[in-house]
């Protein structure tokens, strides 16, 4: 006991440090270490009274010391469960814990924001804030603005910012750079860039952080400046930074200074890391270089789910969707498994092949994994039932995810827009500006572009007024869709206002005006507007030739149809599409060169489907060639024996040559098979309201009325405006 005693002496002098240790040895038990934390010297002096006055055995000691509290074996055992994801367990843990600190609160925090749980991570990080006794630091600080972004929770992380700002913690290179960042995938881009520019120390991290920013945000060349800025001050770039940096690269199709930067990456080694090896076979890909990305694809050591991924999202990118599923199939071979990425680019792999039954299959697939919430997927397979003309499952779709996005009501619009339904399309449009987030201009312009479609002029007009009163006007696609908008509702006059308003010059918008020319039969204009492309610094691209090629055909021009048509591929080195070849088609076909166009189409290098069939068809009708008629008429049976249309167009060509035996025979076989022609119909729109009309249809609210003044008009040819309007009850 005096050894002890004299240990309590020694921690007074030593001016009352914070813990102790009693060694004590009893004759039945082993060696134990007993730690003491002394908090003050009242408690101190109270420990060493009982030492010294209590002398009968050392058991009597151990009664008066609390069970003390490894934190530190607490800690490691809360990290292990949260590092291997049993996040339920970890909490339970946690608030079982009879003490926490900081790093305690920081672990679980950090658990739920890698698990994606940003609204838990945040709430959790509230309680820390007010719970007494802890203090915050620069790591924790991190995750909570990381939480903030995943959340897209702007106010929490201004008022963050705030804070930091006011303690100092704005100064630690951690918090600044995942300030920065957090203000980038708000699309703060502004903020971000200062928060960087004020941050006194920056290293590798910082300047990754704001580049990805940049690139991430759609900045592309200022990302590769800050690069060089970068290399100025002599900080050295890590494998992120270049992965990043090739992004932007692929994004800008720079080829060379992604050849530059793939030279830096085999110098300094990084070439073989599977982040930066996917993002050089990315890179070469869109820069057109399909091989080298394919060969460095094949030369990868380890192939993970991202260079999987990446190589399917190129291939369908590339319009090569059978590729695509291909190489999802070998991906699954190999055991590597695919992530939410991957199925998203599946399922648009087969909204483009307009594989419906692969993508119920893939639906159904996700369902089971758990892969159906993550937004990807949900609006990857959203545009593929729509693109297999499955609206209803498009919105059952929308309406069944827990969360939504931008892109997920944008989507959930152009849907409805596609498919004709322009109400649907305003009521989801309205619906997004209630509750969902700011629309952005691909959704007003899926709204114009179905207003201009169904010829609405007057919502069109409404909807051109709130995006000048928003300050949208000038966006590209806003441009573009406000000129087709116009042009569809026949006021070409009001395209061309809208087009010599534009103040950015870009192929869009060009494209869309010399389309609209082209589709007035204005052929003077539209070969004006393209002639001047060049003048102004832009490239015309495979959908402006479309218009073009289109205003030829109109026009009859075959033979300048034909230039421009080669001047595609010889000078602006773009390949002619299928629907290159059917403007060329239906050039050929209006200028009555029917032998040409059935050449071209049996060699063009495409399948021949319906439409380009169905286009010499009608084209036999008007020029009355019956062989090559009845030809196409064989090939549209083939791949549709039940099309009413095919059969009625043959029928018609018969009669009009006189072949009375055979055009019946055509509408015999109609009767055998049960096939009906679909009734053609129309709408008007008056006060507001769309009445859509079918031919032959006579069970409408006011059908009897309509009808009733049908008949009078057919009969009185030589009725009056005067007599009309007081028919119809009309006021002058």
């Amino acid at each position: 006991m005096g050894r002890v005693s004299s240990l309590v002496q020694m921690y007074i002098r030593q001016h009352f440090k914070l813990s102790f240790v009693i060694a004590c040895f009893a004759s039945s038990n082993t060696n134990m270490v007993l730690t003491i934390r002394v908090h003050n010297l009242r408690k101190l002096c109270t420990v060493s009274n009982i030492l010294v006055s209590h002398t009968p055995s050392i058991n009597s000691l151990k009664d008066h010391i609390p069970t003390p509290i490894n934190m530190l074996q607490l800690n490691s055992d809360l990290k292990i469960l949260v590092k291997t994801g049993n996040l339920h367990e970890a909490r339970q843990v946690f608030d079982g814990m009879p003490h926490r600190d900081e790093i305690s609160w920081t672990t679980m925090i950090s658990g739920y924001v890698s698990a994606m749980n940003p609204n838990e991570a945040l709430l959790l990080f509230s309680k820390m804030w007010v719970s007494p006794g802890l203090s915050m630091d620069p790591f924790c600080l991190s995750i909570a603005l990381k939480g903030c972004a995943l959340e897209f929770n702007l106010s929490y992380g201004e008022s963050l910012h705030g804070y930091l700002v006011k303690s100092g913690f704005i100064n630690s290179v951690f918090v600044g750079s995942a300030l920065l960042d957090m203000y980038a995938k708000f699309g703060k881009i502004e903020l971000g860039i200062k928060v960087f520019d004020e941050m006194p120390i920056k290293n590798v991290v910082s300047w990754t952080a704001i580049i990805t920013g940049l690139v991430h945000g759609g900045y592309y060349k200022k990302g590769l400046a800050y690069l060089s800025e970068m290399r100025k001050y002599g900080v050295e770039y890590d494998s992120y930074t270049l992965a990043i940096v090739l992004k932007a690269c692929a994004s800008l199709g720079a080829l060379n200074f992604g050849r530059e930067i793939h030279t830096h990456t085999i110098k300094r080694g990084f070439n073989g890391t599977s982040y930066v090896a996917n993002s050089l076979s990315t890179m070469y890909n869109k820069c057109g270089k399909i091989d080298y990305g394919l060969h460095l694809f094949e030369k990868m050591d380890t192939r993970d789910v991202v260079s999987w991924t990446s190589i399917i999202t190129t291939y369908v990118q590339m319009g090569e969707d059978k590729n695509a599923l291909e190489a999802f199939i070998r991906m699954r071979e190999s055991g590597v498994s695919p992530n939410e990425f991957t199925f998203a680019a599946v399922i648009t792999g087969c909204s483009g092949l307009v594989r419906i039954s692969w993508g119920e299959q893939l639906h159904a697939h996700v369902l089971i994994i758990g892969l159906v919430d993550a937004l990807s997927v949900a609006n990857s397979l959203m545009t593929m039932y729509s693109k297999c003309g499955q609206i209803s499952s498009a919105a059952m779709v929308f309406h069944g995810m827990s969360r939504r996005d931008v892109i997920s009501w944008s989507t959930i619009i152009s849907v409805y827009s596609q498919g004709g339904y322009g109400e649907e399309a305003f009521e989801y449009l309205s619906w997004m500006r209630k509750e969902g987030p700011k629309p952005t201009q691909f959704a007003f312009a899926s709204v114009l572009s179905v207003c201009g479609n169904m010829a609405i002029l007057e919502q069109g007009r409404q909807l051109h007024a709130h995006v000048l009163s928003i300050g949208l006007e000038q966006e590209e696609m806003i441009q573009s869709a406000l000129v087709n908008m116009y042009s569809k509702c026949g006021c070409i006059k009001d395209a061309e206002k809208v087009f010599n308003e534009g103040q950015n010059y870009n192929i869009v918008s060009w494209t869309a005006m010399i389309n609209g020319y082209a589709e007035h039969g204005y052929i003077r204009e539209t070969i004006d507007v393209f002639e001047m492309l060049s003048k102004v610094g832009l490239k015309p691209d495979s959908v402006t030739f479309i218009g073009l090629l289109t205003a030829c055909s109109h026009a009859g021009l075959a033979d300048l149809g034909f230039y421009y048509f080669n001047l595609m591929s010889s000078e602006y080195r773009i390949r002619p599409s299928k629907e290159h070849y059917g403007c060329m088609i239906d050039l050929l076909c209006r200028a009555g060169r029917l032998s040409e166009a059935e050449q071209m189409i049996k060699n063009m290098p495409f399948h021949r489907d319906d439409v380009v069939w169905s286009t010499l068809l009608r084209a036999c009708r008007v020029h009355g060639d019956i062989e090559c008629g009845r030809r196409a008429a064989e090939r549209l049976l083939e791949m549709d024996p039940d099309c009413a249309g095919t059969h009625i167009t043959l029928a018609n060509i018969y009669s009009a040559k006189g072949k009375w035996r055979e055009a019946a025979d055509v509408r015999k076989m109609m009767r055998s098979k049960g096939i009906i022609k679909e009734p053609g119909w129309s709408w008007i729109k008056v006060k507001d309201r769309v009445s859509a009309f079918v031919a032959g249809e006579r069970s409408y609210p006011e059908g009897e009325e309509i009808y009733g003044m049908l008949d009078l008009l057919a009969s009185r040819v030589d009725l009056s405006v005067q007599e009309l309007g007081s028919l119809l009850g009309l006021e002058d």
